[in-house]
């Protein structure tokens, strides 16, 4: 069974970090383009990183959203089928539902580029 799983959402004050994981199940993560969303309420998902497929090699290109640049960074540990979102100088505007997805091809801003999708975790970025 396909499935992809979220973690490392919570509470954090402005400035702070956060890591959130995305641990997959049933294929394998290498081979796919890994996306993270965001969703706040009233507004539309909008893509923050991707990270295309490796495909058995070191080499793959990243991409980051113009707000979160310099301040994301989306890694991946293929020993653990993971692909991670590590979050630093967190601000208020980061505040939303995260989720990562998978596409059985290159990176895309669209979320109906994607084949699958975890349930999301919460970003919460208060003071």
């Amino acid at each position: 069974q396909v499935q992809l799983v979220e973690s490392g959402g919570g509470l954090v004050q402005p400035g702070g970090s956060l890591r959130l994981s995305c641990a997959a199940s049933g294929f394998t993560l290498d081979y796919y383009a890994i996306g993270w969303f965001r969703q706040a309420p009233g507004k539309e998902r909008e893509g923050v990183s991707c990270m295309d497929s490796s495909a058995g090699t070191t080499y793959y290109s990243t991409f980051y959203t113009d707000s979160v640049k310099g301040r994301f960074t989306i890694s991946r540990d293929n020993a653990k089928n993971t692909v991670y979102l590590q979050m630093n100088s967190l601000e208020p505007e980061d505040t939303a539902v995260y989720y990562c997805a998978a596409a059985n091809d290159v990176c895309s801003w669209s979320p109906r580029w994607y084949d699958y999708w975890g349930q999301g975790t919460q970003v919460t970025v208060s003071s």
